[in-house]
């Protein structure tokens, strides 16, 4: 028996290749008996410490059926981990709740509005993230097992995740996304939107424009799964052709890029404001966004979104910093004076505060990717819904209680309204300048790719020409948008309605609507909706933005 079992090999049965491993396990657990004192798992899986090529490096494993082929995986395997350790790489590891959410947030950039903005460089920068397959990444003991139904060459990341049908992202983790897209700069403008509003128009407003908005949000989400595409602009070109998708590009590119401008004045007041309580100088507005401009330009280079993961964590950290003090410092003051001079309707500014709302709300672009990283997506809606009313209270409450503690004095971003005197709010004036300052190459990035893509029709993975190109392409866009930041510099409130009036109604309201009528509507009811919602969209574009300018002129 002894001679039997030490000439067996269990490869020369039939289905033997399947049956190696429970083979291999009793073998081990056999022997485990016998070094049992050495503490060893009895599993039939290696453990870390020892080579997977050891089990496929003879020569009669490599004559076996299918040896060759786990021969080569094991190797592929190996000089992999070799090579990371010559580079003083550390072994793939799972990544941190954290980190693994920023970086997720990030990939959703990267796929803003549907479209694919990633570069093929990402796959030599490193940035290998799929955020339809997050939840499936496996740590190195599990990718370095070959199995049968392992590939022998490797598809690029970004075929993977063109072809990838996978969605993971649980119904909390898009909750987590989705609030990350809506809260960040715009919230600050509200307490002088309601100002320019009045309190009860305010109110009744924002609670309209987040239900139009949640409205128009599904009708995008229809008209995606009606045409079977995955992007704003290809649905457009499926519906209504070529210039439908240049237009839906076009109006994305105009607002990222005033979003970004908006962030940069927002940046220059806050810096200026926090200089001048520590210093008693006063430094022009301009002279920051020149500053600006000179951090920007180096990072917008930057290809690889995952080395912003980084900025991103901590300008969310600043962000929640500054909401919550203040709450605490705009609830104080209401306890302690009352409630300030305050108008229910204010008749000659009101057209404003509808351009600040839809520039608060404004998040389409994020709608689709985030839908379709859902492990069930029928469950967007709710979630959606959700958190539309929880951002809305959010929204409502920061302006109401701004707007009565501090009255016809609140200032265009109400964190000058707090005790310029104090450390702490220093501290925090200038950690919020830092959060905005560091999102906004964030916002600038769909606006450059998009470009890029229409312009150049090489990655310049291998050209340098062609990356110089596009670094110099990238160069005039971050100067242009500070132009743009420079010009609305004096009246922020305007100009933070005027990109909400001209560059998202057509967004949030038109596009939608266009798209459901053609591809989704087929009642009279839901074509009658949708009619109503652009004549709306036509109206409120064209006589907001025409107000706008005429208040600014």
């Amino acid at each position: 028996d002894d001679n039997f079992e030490s000439k067996f090999d269990s490869l020369k049965l039939q289905g033997g290749d399947m049956t190696r491993q429970l083979y291999n396990w009793q073998r081990g657990h056999e022997e485990g008996e016998i070094v049992k004192k050495r503490g060893r798992s009895h599993s039939f899986t290696a453990t870390r410490d020892e080579d997977p090529t050891d089990d496929f490096t003879d020569a009669q494993s490599i004559r076996a059926p299918g040896g060759f082929r786990r021969n080569f995986l094991a190797n592929k395997i190996s000089n992999t981990n070799d090579e990371d350790s010559e580079l003083g790489e550390p072994q793939r590891t799972r990544p941190t709740f954290l980190t693994r959410n920023f970086i997720e947030f990030l990939s959703i950039y990267g796929h803003f509005a549907g479209e694919e903005l990633g570069e093929e460089d990402d796959d030599v920068y490193g940035f290998n993230y799929d955020y339809q397959n997050s939840d499936s990444y496996t740590d190195e003991s599990q990718q370095g097992e070959a199995v049968e139904g392992t590939p022998l060459i490797t598809p690029s990341k970004k075929h993977k995740r063109a072809s990838s049908s996978q969605a993971n992202a649980t119904a909390t983790k898009a909750v987590l996304l989705l609030l990350k897209s809506f809260v960040g700069t715009g919230v600050l403008f509200l307490p002088k939107a309601f100002l320019n509003g009045g309190l009860v128009f305010s109110v009744i407003t924002l609670i309209s424009v987040a239900s139009l908005s949640y409205w128009c949000f599904l009708l995008l989400i229809e008209s995606k799964n009606a045409t079977g595409v995955h992007s704003f602009g290809d649905i457009g070109q499926v519906l209504y052709g070529p210039l439908m998708r240049k237009t839906i590009l076009f109006s994305i590119v105009i607002s990222q890029i005033g979003f970004a401008a908006a962030y940069i004045v927002f940046t220059s007041q806050n810096l200026q404001a926090f200089i001048l309580a520590v210093s008693d100088k006063l430094v022009r507005i301009e002279s920051l966004i020149i500053i600006q401009l000179l951090i920007f330009m180096p990072l917008s280079m930057v290809r690889n979104l995952a080395r912003l993961s980084g900025t991103a964590l901590i300008a969310d950290l600043f962000i929640l910093i500054g909401l919550v003090y203040l709450y605490y410092w705009s609830g104080s003051v209401l306890v302690r004076e009352g409630i300030a001079d305050i108008k229910m309707f204010n008749q000659d500014s009101w057209t404003l505060f509808i351009g600040t709302a839809i520039f608060t709300f404004e998040g389409i672009g994020l709608i689709i990717p985030i839908q379709e990283s859902m492990k069930k997506p029928s469950q967007f809606g709710p979630v959606l819904g959700g958190v539309m009313i929880g951002i809305t209270f959010l929204f409502i409450s920061v302006g109401v209680i701004c707007y009565l503690a501090f009255g016809s004095s609140t200032q265009t971003v109400v964190i000058l309204n707090l005790p310029q005197d104090s450390k702490f709010v220093n501290g925090v004036q200038f950690l919020y300048s830092l959060a905005i300052l560091l999102s906004t190459p964030l916002q600038l990035f769909p606006a450059i790719r998009i470009m890029e893509n229409g312009i150049f029709t090489k990655s310049g993975k291998f050209n340098s020409k062609i990356k110089w190109q596009k670094n110099v392409f990238r160069f005039v866009v971050v100067i242009l948008t500070a132009f743009i930041a420079w010009g609305g510099a004096n009246d922020l409130d305007r100009f933070v309605a005027l990109i909400g009036s001209f560059a998202c109604i057509p967004l949030v309201f038109l596009y939608p609507a266009f798209l459901h009528i053609k591809g989704v509507a087929a009642t009279k009811l839901s074509k009658l909706g949708d009619i109503l919602l652009i004549i709306f969209g036509f109206g409120a574009m064209i006589y907001t933005t025409g107000q706008t300018v005429q208040s600014w002129l």
